[in-house]
């Protein structure tokens, strides 16, 4: 497969292309392509430009972009991706973008050109839906949310 990738004007030149920063990386560190510094308050969410198109070049559909938090942005600054992971269709065409939500205590500055998130390109699974009346049991059943324990 080849991820096509399209830098839009607000991607400055100087930035470092997409790619991997080192052999054995998941994810392609996504930049904020904003035309000048923004301050994330607490608790404050905003919908951050990347400047960047992409385009899987490949007849098979069954592959997704998800945009992720960078685990050190967020263990050191609490910002995180709102709908991690946010998910980018195949047929999507538009401008990549990322909501970061800051869940920290202070102030985070976001200037143009920094990591703010990364990006994983991954397989898709289409399962057939059947309707059924009854489904199987299993060990852990219907318990919910910390059933299983600490």
């Amino acid at each position: 497969m080849i991820l096509k990738v399209k830098y839009l004007p607000n991607y400055d030149v100087s930035w470092n292309r997409l790619g991997y920063a080192k052999s054995g990386d998941s994810g392609m560190d996504i930049r904020a392509a904003i035309p000048q510094t923004i301050v994330l308050q607490p608790g404050q969410r905003q919908v951050i430009p990347n400047g960047i198109v992409c385009e899987m070049e490949d007849e098979n559909t069954d592959y997704e972009i998800q945009v992720r938090p960078r685990s050190g942005l967020a263990a050191k600054n609490g910002i995180i991706v709102v709908n991690t992971p946010g998910t980018v269709d195949w047929g999507y065409r538009g401008e990549l973008m990322t909501i970061l939500l800051n869940t920290g205590t202070e102030p985070f500055t976001i200037n143009p050109g920094d990591r703010i998130a990364q990006m994983v390109v991954c397989p898709i699974v289409r399962p057939q839906v059947q309707t059924v009346e009854e489904v199987g049991s299993s060990e852990r059943g219907a318990s919910g949310f910390g059933s299983s324990g600490v």
